[in-house]
């Protein structure tokens, strides 16, 4: 378990290697601001979330401590409040909101309320357990770069082994040591890969109720397009699909084939200021030395995050 004294022992860590207190954590010659300011990542959020409730530590902590069913919307921009900052925010707001995720993860703790794979009933789940802060860590990594190389040039190799040694980094914001990740990108590729296969991962009733919630749409009006739910779906490994009970036929691989092939044509050719996420504007803006971001960033950010602004001057 990573306790407050070990997140801050690796974020002095981090501290060190931080591009600067303006710039932030990682700034702008990094693969990983090259990659997490564009919007096109949304593309693959919903498969995120769905390998994290497949673990089910996670779907049982979602289930009896989140909000997710009264207000999806609100844990969206919690999400990505959080994981903003710690990308595009300045080293304190990085910093800060690093400490206010382990918080908040030190208050998730319960029991399983029935066995699920490997997991004992009764067994103790707490959010701040290195196994399971390291599949989340996982599922933000592999998933932001595939959904950026669905649509963009895809990194060489040389792009990939930066980002994950980026990433490592982003992983210390979690708590995570160099001992608790692997080494380069084909040791990572070879966890995620053996996570797909294992029983670690298994689709409990909570998750699976959790996913159609979200996915089958409780509220009509909040109902993923059909093209998203089949992108979703065909981006699964295959017994996790049918694990959350997704339908993946002639119809929905033809919606997701046609969706994705009209953004590939059309998402590269949309003005920066259209196709970068807000956080990313900000930050570029704070480079610049502006003291608060423009109108059309605040609009962004709110979006995004749910709030004008990711940095307040003078708040840490």
């Amino acid at each position: 378990m990573v306790s407050a004294n070990d997140l801050e022992l690796a974020l002095d860590q981090v501290r060190a290697r931080a591009a600067g207190p303006v710039p932030g954590v990682f700034g702008p010659d990094t693969v990983t601001w090259r990659i997490d300011r564009e919007a096109v990542i949304f593309l693959g959020a919903g498969r995120a979330l769905l390998l994290q409730l497949a673990h089910p530590w996670v779907a049982a902590a979602i289930a009896e401590h989140s909000k997710t069913f009264a207000d999806p919307i609100g844990r969206f921009h919690r999400t990505f409040d959080i994981v903003f900052a710690m990308v595009f925010g300045s080293l304190d707001r990085a910093m800060q909101s690093s400490r206010q995720l382990h918080r908040r993860h030190s208050m998730i703790v319960g029991e399983m309320p029935e066995t699920v794979g490997p997991f004992a009933a009764g067994s103790r789940y707490c959010a701040n357990d290195i196994p399971s802060l390291r599949w989340v860590h996982a599922t933000l990594v592999e998933t932001a770069l595939m959904a950026h190389d669905l649509v963009l040039p895809p990194l060489s190799t040389e792009e990939r082994e930066r980002y994950w040694t980026e990433s490592r980094t982003f992983g210390a914001l979690f708590g995570l040591t160099g001992d608790d990740l692997p080494a380069d990108w084909s040791g990572f590729a070879g966890y995620t890969a053996a996570m797909a296969q294992s029983d670690t991962l298994t689709v409990s009733p909570a998750a699976r109720e959790i996913a159609g919630q979200i996915f089958g749409g409780a509220r009509p009006w909040l109902r993923p397009p059909r093209w998203y739910r089949a992108l979703t779906a065909s981006l699964l490994p295959e017994r996790l699909r049918t694990g959350f009970g997704f339908e993946f036929d002639t119809r929905d691989k033809r919606a997701a084939d046609n969706a994705l092939g009209w953004i590939k044509g059309t998402y590269p050719k949309l003005p920066d200021r259209l196709r970068y996420v807000g956080p990313y504007q900000e930050a570029q803006a704070r480079l610049r030395g502006e003291i608060q971001p423009d109108w059309m960033t605040r609009c962004l950010n709110r979006a995004w995050i749910g709030r004008p602004q990711m940095d307040v001057r003078g708040k840490g």
